[in-house]
């Protein structure tokens, strides 16, 4: 009986002692469809820096934009600044995705304040605003603080957060949420594929909505690989998106893409076909790219399309009318960086977009000093643009 116990023991001790280096040894989930010949690739995600950045530290002269526009330096210090979306009564509410908060930024004396309302959450990336009520979407659940803006005073409200919906994918990659209220006064939201590249299951890789009370749940799109932004034309009142495509099939392949979901139930290809021509080596299984919605536009490569937004504001040109701007957060899957601007699309009835650069100037020798994420009107028709890298929001207008 004791050489029995010794032999537990010494088995056991063998398993924990293997445990951690089993453990150090499992890749990260962004490493999940590297080819082996690329195992000692020097490529890996841009790292988010420990705190924001100083307004000192910000070269936001840098930024170029075109004749007539102007960037300034708006808000600083919210770390992780990502969605924006404005209260009733004037509150700027700002969302974050690993720095795990909620923001309000509110006028006091002249001057802006930025205070934690909501903290500790799950990657809370999708916020939205509507009759009074802000809705949080993290990984698991959408939620919803009533009444916001009138409870502003208390410490934290964290604790005001009532359940909308909690029947939600728990995966942590591509888990994270973009929520915006539809035309139709539903709450629309991204379920992201739980990986870079696989057979997601029938839960994931679309866009999703329910009613306001968390009712009704259906599926808008498929084949939808992971889409942190989207919008209604402001006419037709057609879904556009855009979605990051898969990583490690190669530096310039495939494009990422903005898309247009004018009905439910359209697939977009993933993870059959990638950028609309591209089926894909492993997980093709046999489907061809014509089964599923070509892109809109193919939007470049590793881009990180983020914020989709139809302008509607009355301060720039006329021509500025019901274009999208696209912020593209920007690429770490490629060598030479790409993405880090936000670009411009106007809509041309028979012919195709034109797709061009509106901002630019947040990379500097192949490396980031800011990464565009979100933008959002303003009442006199200029707009706000977060950047999740340096922890601010800038604005952006235009005069004669």
């Amino acid at each position: 009986m004791r050489y029995v116990t010794s032999l537990v023991a010494v088995v056991l001790a063998v398993v924990l002692s293997l445990a951690p280096l089993t453990y150090a040894q499992a890749p990260p989930p962004w490493k999940q469809g590297q080819p082996p010949e690329m195992a000692n690739s020097p490529l890996a995600p841009v790292a988010q820096p420990p705190a924001p950045k100083a307004p000192g530290e910000i070269p936001i002269g840098k930024l170029k934009v075109p004749q007539g526009f102007k960037v300034e330096l708006w808000a600083s210090g919210i770390n992780n600044a990502r969605v924006m979306v404005w209260g009733a009564k004037g509150t700027l509410f700002v969302s974050s995705r690993v720095a795990g908060n909620v923001y309000a930024v509110t006028e006091q004396g002249g001057q802006r304040v930025t205070k934690v309302i909501a903290k500790g959450l799950n990657l809370p990336n999708g916020i939205a605003f509507r009759d009074g009520t802000l809705y949080i979407a993290e990984i698991h659940r959408i939620t919803k603080i009533e009444g916001v803006e009138d409870k502003l005073g208390a410490a934290d409200l964290t604790g005001e957060m009532k359940v909308v919906y909690d029947i939600l994918p728990r995966d942590l990659p591509h888990g994270w949420k973009y929520l915006a209220f539809g035309p139709d006064g539903k709450l629309y939201f991204n379920i992201g594929a739980p990986c870079n590249i696989c057979i997601p299951p029938d839960t994931h890789a679309n866009i999703s909505r329910v009613n306001a009370d968390g009712s009704g749940f259906e599926y808008w799109a498929h084949g939808v690989r992971n889409s942190v932004g989207f919008d209604w034309h402001p006419v037709t009142k057609d879904l556009y998106f855009a979605t990051h495509a898969r990583d490690w099939l190669g530096e310039d392949v495939p494009s990422d893409r903005f898309d247009v979901a004018p009905k439910k139930g359209l697939h977009f290809g993933y993870p059959y076909c990638h950028q609309g021509d591209i089926p894909d080596p492993q997980y093709h299984s046999g489907r061809s790219c014509s089964e599923f919605a070509p892109p809109l536009i193919k939007t470049g490569p590793h881009v990180g399309g983020n914020g989709v937004m139809f302008y509607t504001g009355a301060m720039f040109p006329p021509e500025y009318k019901n274009r999208a701007f696209l912020a593209q957060r920007g690429a770490w899957n490629r060598t030479e960086k790409t993405g880090y601007k936000v670009m411009m699309v106007t809509l041309r009835t028979g012919d195709v977009p034109k797709y061009e650069t509106f901002l630019e100037g947040f990379l500097e020798n192949n490396q980031p000093w800011g990464r565009p994420n979100y933008t959002v009107h303003m009442k006199d028709g200029s707009i706000l643009l977060s950047d999740d890298y340096a922890g601010a929001i800038y604005r952006i207008s235009y005069s004669k």
